[in-house]
């Protein structure tokens, strides 16, 4: 038994989730994090508590549904944990797991490597700094990113749901991520424009060599210009029409101890990076709902809200 790896997996039922007497576990996973889905379901037994442990085969773009048969077993369990290699985040089966009063953890694209370092950091502290976040932009019309690559982009928010993905799921409906920390929201649909530089990384492509650019008008993006893996995205896109160019979320990671690794479940956490998403905002309270949802991460962004910077070059000068 890899030890650290079964510490991981108790830390995010017991700690991270607020696992109870009595409460039941189901654990989704696919071939490709078989191994991540059986420690988590062993740490479920071990806590004492009833669990499941269900394999499907992996799904090949993130917010693409399950079968209805585990969407319906979602609905049944106190705790649902998807360690899984495509997003379950952005899905109708989770949003109505949740809705139910189920507490869902999306873990998707985990590593053994991600798991052990994202959950062992200070929790209490993430979701502090996420929480804070949140009320500040709960009082924000207009986002602006800039960067010196050359992102220039503004996002109508005024009056949009604002959430924080603080890696404790304690209270029934409550979701998220885990590894987590992120303050995140859906900007106004047909309301942003402008350009943003995606140098990080991006969900299902992986690490960046060369950035991809992506031009917006109106709550679409319009151009996407890069290298290969700017094709591979457009290619990703296709299937989806406009409403796989939309511009689905804004959000800022709040976790010091995630690191830029090529998988978008860690990058879009590191503190003093922001990610801006295409495809689906259904969960973060938007309507366009399409089986998408894809996040690029911006390295060393300056943010203004409402004009005042709050990161300056990837670095807040706020306190939080």
């Amino acid at each position: 038994m890899k030890k650290k790896l079964y510490d991981a997996a108790k830390i995010a039922i017991k700690d991270c989730m607020g696992l109870k007497k009595k409460e039941k576990v189901l654990v989704i996973t696919d071939s490709n994090k078989k191994e991540i889905g059986e420690y988590l379901f062993q740490a479920a037994l071990e806590l004492g508590v009833e669990a499941l442990l269900v394999e499907t085969k992996p799904g090949k773009t993130n917010g693409e549904e399950p079968t209805p048969q585990i969407a319906e077993l979602m609905k049944k369990y106190d705790i649902v944990l998807c360690p899984t290699t495509k997003s379950l985040t952005h899905t109708n089966a989770r949003r109505a797991a949740s809705a139910s009063g189920v507490r869902v953890a999306t873990f998707p694209g985990i590593t053994e490597e991600i798991m052990i370092r994202g959950l062992n950091a200070d929790y209490k502290a993430i979701s502090s700094r996420t929480i804070k976040l949140k009320k500040i932009l709960e009082k924000v019309s207009t986002v602006r990113v800039t960067t010196k690559l050359g992102t220039d982009i503004t996002m109508d928010m005024k009056g949009r749901g604002i959430y924080a993905s603080k890696g404790l799921f304690h209270k029934k409906t409550e979701s998220g991520n885990l590894p987590t920390g992120e303050t995140f929201l859906a900007p106004w649909e047909g309301k942003t424009n402008g350009v943003f530089i995606v140098d990080g990384s991006f969900a299902g492509i992986g690490m960046l060599e060369k950035p991809i650019t992506i031009h917006v008008k109106n709550g679409l993006a319009t151009e996407i210009t890069g290298d290969k893996k700017a094709n591979q995205l457009i290619e990703m896109l296709k299937p989806f029409g406009k409403k796989g160019r939309n511009i689905a979320e804004f959000g800022i990671g709040t976790n010091d101890k995630a690191k830029l690794s090529g998988f978008i479940l860690e990058d879009e956490k590191v503190m003093g990076t922001i990610h801006i998403a295409l495809g689906d905002n259904k969960s973060m309270g938007g309507s366009v709902n399409v089986p998408i949802h894809v996040d690029g991460v911006i390295k060393k962004p300056t943010v203004y809200f409402d004009e005042k910077i709050i990161m300056k070059d990837g670095k807040f000068i706020i306190k939080l």
